[in-house]
């Protein structure tokens, strides 16, 4: 008998960061457990395991989601991207990664992904107009080590630039 009929199992298969995994589970297992403890894609973090503190986001068809509040089953058929999957092809770092770098928009890291892949999302949904607005957008992220006024800039400097070149390639 195929897994899944009779021993309460559920064949999934997930497209995560481009690349089709196949696995097998308990239906009431997280996408952040799948990540973590069935397929050792360990770039997303666990923190508060109760989606307070924003630790685990990925993005699910483009959207920011807490992996710790998603049943793997959930993401079936849908395209995830966790932070490995910012950098691009060639291994060049995404210009949001790099802009935490540059404005040293970490301390300990522990946030730090979901920190990042936050503000990906805030800026693709149109929050990052002000300061204000990017505090609010990502006060689902929770920086233990108040690099906060340091992750507000490197937003700021990303959307600053993704506008900029907007605003050229329309001329």
């Amino acid at each position: 008998m195929p897994p899944g009929v009779c021993d309460g199992l559920l064949p999934l298969q997930l497209e995560i960061n481009g690349l089709a995994h196949k696995l097998t589970i308990e239906p009431r297992v997280t996408l952040l457990d799948a990540l973590r403890e069935n397929l050792h894609v360990y770039g997303t973090n666990k923190g508060c395991d109760l989606g307070q503190c924003g630790a685990c986001t990925v993005h699910i068809d483009g959207q920011r989601v807490l992996a710790c509040l998603t049943l793997a089953a959930q993401a079936q058929g849908r395209v995830i991207t966790t932070i490995e999957g910012l950098a691009g092809a060639d291994g060049a770092l995404h210009p949001m990664q790099e802009a935490f770098l540059r404005h040293d928009a970490l301390q300990c890291g522990y946030c730090t992904p979901g920190q990042i892949m936050s503000a990906v999302a805030c800026i693709a949904e149109g929050h990052a107009r002000s300061d204000r607005d990017i505090r609010e957008y990502m006060s689902g992220n929770i920086c233990r080590c108040g690099a906060y006024p340091q992750i507000v800039a490197a937003v700021c400097d990303v959307a600053a630039a993704q506008a900029a070149a907007l605003a050229e390639a329309t001329l």
